[in-house]
């Protein structure tokens, strides 16, 4: 308990897991919070002050199982084991903590998701913005980035989705950040940028920092050096696998900010499915790290048109070649290399990850053959990056056996020839069986015992044992080991010389094997660095091979990158719907251009009934400019797509109970973020902005984000509305456009009527948005549908007896309001009923404002 109170006031904040023997024993509160979270065992344990000492363990062997589900929780684990070996110990066995396994720095194969990367992230912060640094350890990557604002900030947390994130603790941090599972405060003093710079330039071993671009990057530096000293604290280790940091640009990808990427359902849907999202339908990889990676990209759309149009032509290459498949098929044999190099150069690899990398190395010859007579730029750097791992191939195939075991302290890793040492002394342990036989058998007919028989145990070693009712014939010179109920155990000096020489030989095998592992890990760390590129080319290698499949099964087109404004889709379609739905997809077109003459078109302003497809029209354009910027083909039959800086969406309806917003104010929130940040490169979806307040508050906003967006902005814009009073800003000259999804009414035999969604998007505004069908079609009672339908009757009645505003000037200080179905605007009205001629310059001032006002 010494021991105990010793480690647990070294990391009083974490569970410690205490190695007992053949458990991992808690005590007081660890034990109590483990109990409950493992659902395991709460017992005691001796007494300190008068009171039992509360204890909970997990067995040793078992022990990842209980540590994942711990860091799934978001719990760190500080591992105190058994320092030495227990036998020569004098006393109580030493005992120390080897690392802390925390959400974001574990490396274990079972406590990592295959296909996601698991982040630490660190945020240092001034008064300019915030320093970014995230490392996957288990992939061996290290980079920072820089932003300049709270929303940006929350932008790359939605794109990274740390499992762990420090932060300095002080207060004024944003909600969205406070708040986050998995929030780690750090002393402020880790963030100091003079002091990172020095303890970067120590770890990296350099004189400075100008060859990771960060010599002008404090924020950066700072966060860098945070999250170095964490991961340097928590796995007690060099990090040899961390050998440089890359700088990420927030201009080299297209932006989108948590509420897109939400929107958008990229690998995430609102429910937890991720079967039925982009990332679900696209990711048809072979290996774990190349999922890993095209989940990255996936998140990450690229601008770099250079970048882009080099791996939509390798995809077509393996494509046309036929090579894809070929390739594909060598992968699955292929493991998860990436991490398990991270394993190796952490020292924590496994037998079996050994043969794995083998196994892998072993493919690149063929690999390399695949690829050496496609015409592809890419696909040659590919090639090339793969490298020449003959050597080490050899030494692990001539090292490791076919099937190694689990654990390497079980032995049986090496293969026979591989090392003469240890084959004598394994000799000398395979002999064992057949001299035991042979003794058994001697002793039977020297002794006249017919049920005599040797065994052994690894308490009392090896022994004869005799039955109580034969023990009196048992020679003189046998000494008794043991006394058993039903029997007696002995041992002889033929018998003693044997068992000495024998777990002599067994435990010098074993030390032997622990030495040669040592020495094959060290072997494998010299050549770390070509390993990780190799692995890193397979990985893509991997994606693409993965786009080159998708383009053939799902029917894909490669896009065309176009240097000049606008966008045009032919026979678009939602790749997620098209996959789920089981009638065929209607595509539709999609055109936006800019035109010198003044007549372009850079919003649509889209009407149609509900459930009629506009959303989903809206989307998947969207979809397919975002695949384009990954390098992979789209679906659609052609598409030529501009320049793109960022995708921002508003579509959808929820609140956000947790900070008090109403569904209306979520909805203005994001609203008010598209206005702020579009430009005109940047495509917009907006989807019924307005619905969630009155009619006239609705239709205004509604009208007032549209002109914004399409004069100010001047964005690429999808406005789907059921406000149709909308559709009269497709004025000439106006950069905006009327198309509308259809729907028609079907009487069946039985005189029934029905709704048919038509799902395709004519130009022009829809005739009516069939609000009471759809209603009908989702089950509201008959009485109630009637009734709305006589109310809207009424309704439509009244509008139409309406009386035509016709304002004088003199009456332009009492303006109307017009109900919903009111097609006329009383401004507009108004100024067309104003004879300039008659007006002298003051009353002209005073219409002038009065027109104002009613605008």
């Amino acid at each position: 308990m010494k021991q105990f109170f010793a480690a647990k006031a070294e990391h009083p904040e974490v569970l410690l897991f205490f190695r007992m023997g053949d458990f991992y024993e808690l005590f007081y509160d660890d034990a109590r919070k483990a109990a409950r979270l493992l659902d395991i065992t709460l017992t005691q344990r001796g007494n300190s002050a008068g009171q039992p000492i509360p204890m909970a363990g997990v067995p040793h062997h078992a022990a990842e199982g209980y540590l994942a589900r711990l860091v799934a929780l978001g719990e760190s684990v500080a591992i105190c084991e058994q320092i030495g070996d227990p036998a020569l110990a004098k006393g109580i066995v030493e005992r120390k903590v080897v690392r802390i396994v925390t959400p974001g720095t574990v490396t274990d194969e079972a406590l990592l998701s295959e296909r996601r990367d698991t982040l630490l992230l660190t945020i240092a912060r001034n008064k300019n913005g915030y320093g970014l640094a995230w490392a996957d350890l288990a992939g061996g990557r290290f980079l920072v980035n820089e932003v300049t604002s709270d929303d940006a900030l929350e932008a790359e947390l939605a794109r990274l989705e740390p499992a762990e994130t420090l932060v300095a603790d002080e207060d004024g941090w944003p909600p969205f950040v406070a708040e986050r599972n998995g929030i780690r405060r750090r002393p402020p003093w880790l963030f100091d940028a003079d002091s990172g710079r020095r303890q970067l330039l120590r770890f990296f071993n350099l004189h400075d920092l100008s060859g990771f671009g960060l010599d002008d990057k404090p924020l950066s530096i700072a966060a860098a050096a945070a999250l170095l000293g964490y991961v340097e604290e928590t796995q007690k280790q060099r990090l040899p696998h961390l050998t440089s940091i890359a700088v990420e640009s927030g201009d080299g990808a297209i932006a989108m900010n948590a509420a897109t990427r939400r929107h958008l359902e990229l690998d995430t849907r609102v429910d937890g499915d991720s079967k039925h999202t982009l990332l679900g339908i696209l990711d048809s990889t072979i290996t774990p790290m190349g999922g890993r990676l095209l989940r990255r990209w996936l998140h990450r759309p690229l601008r770099d048109r250079p970048t882009l149009r080099l791996r939509q032509q390798a995809v077509a290459t393996l494509i046309d070649s036929r090579t894809g498949d070929d390739v594909r098929e060598r992968f699955r044999a292929l493991g998860d290399l990436e991490r398990i190099l991270s394993r190796i150069a952490l020292r924590s690899a496994r037998p079996r990850d050994l043969s794995t990398l083998r196994d892998g190395l072993g493919l690149l010859p063929d690999v390399r053959g695949l690829l050496a007579p496609l015409d592809s730029p890419l696909l040659a750097a590919l090639a090339n990056e793969l490298g020449e791992h003959d050597a080490h191939a050899h030494l692990l195939a001539s090292a490791i056996v076919q099937q190694p075991p689990v654990l390497a302290r079980d032995g049986g890793v090496f293969a026979e020839g591989y090392d003469a040492e240890l084959d004598e002394l394994r000799t000398l342990s395979t002999h064992a069986d057949q001299f035991l036989i042979d003794l058994e058998a001697r002793e039977r007919i020297a002794s006249g015992i017919a049920t005599l028989k040797v065994g052994y145990n690894r308490v009392h070693g090896y022994y004869l044992e005799v039955s109580k009712a034969q023990a009196d014939k048992a020679p003189t010179h046998y000494t008794r080991r043991q006394t058993l109920s039903n029997a007696e155990r002995y041992i002889t000096e033929e018998l003693k010389q044997f068992e000495d020489k024998v777990l002599s030989a067994r435990e010098r095998a074993l030390s032997r094997e622990r030495l040669l592992y040592e020495q094959l890990l060290d072997a494998l760390n010299e050549r770390l660095e070509p390993l990780k590129r190799c692995a890193t080319a397979l990985a893509e290698l991997d994606v693409l091979a993965c786009f080159a499949e998708r383009a053939q099964s799902l029917d894909w087109a490669q896009p065309v990158l176009s240097d000049e404004p606008g966008l045009s889709i032919e026979r678009g379609r939602h790749p997620v719907v098209e996959a789920v739905r089981s009638e065929p997809f209607e595509p539709n077109d999609l055109v936006l251009h800019d035109d010198v003459s003044g007549n372009g078109r850079r919003m649509l302003i889209i009407t149609g009934p509900n459930m009629g497809g506009k959303s989903t029209y809206m989307r998947q354009n969207a979809l397919i400019v975002l695949l384009a910027h990954i390098g992979s083909f789209v679906p659609a039959t052609r598409a030529v797509i501009g320049p793109i800086d960022r995708i921002l969406t508003r579509i959808g309806a929820g609140d956000d109970l947790a900070k008090g917003q109403s569904t209306f104010m979520v909805e203005m929130t994001e609203t008010s973020y598209i206005l702020h940040h579009a430009t005109a490169q940047s495509l917009v979806l907006m989807d019924e902005i307005g619905r969630g307040t009155s009619t006239y508050d609705g239709l205004a906003l509604a009208e007032a984000c549209a002109r914004h967006l399409a004069h100010v902005n001047g964005a690429y814009t999808l406005f789907a509305t059921h406000y149709f009073e909308l559709t009269a800003l497709a004025e000439p000259s106006s950069g905006i456009a009327n198309v509308h999804l259809d729907a028609v009414e079907h009487r069946d035999k039985d005189g029934s009527e029905r709704l048919v969604f038509m799902h395709a998007v004519k130009d022009g505004p829809a005739d009516r948005s069939f609000g009471l069908q759809v209603a009908a079609l989702a089950g509201l009672p008959r009485a109630v549908v009637q009734q709305a339908r006589s109310r809207l009757a009424e309704l439509e009645q009244h509008s139409r007896d309406l009386p035509a505003p016709t304002l004088a000037p003199a009456t332009l200080d009492a303006p109307q309001q017009f109900g919903l179905f009111a097609t006329s605007s009383a401004a507009l009205d108004a100024l067309a009923s104003i004879d300039p001629d008659e007006l002298t310059p003051k009353q002209a001032l005073e219409a002038l404002y009065r027109l104002k006002a009613l605008i």
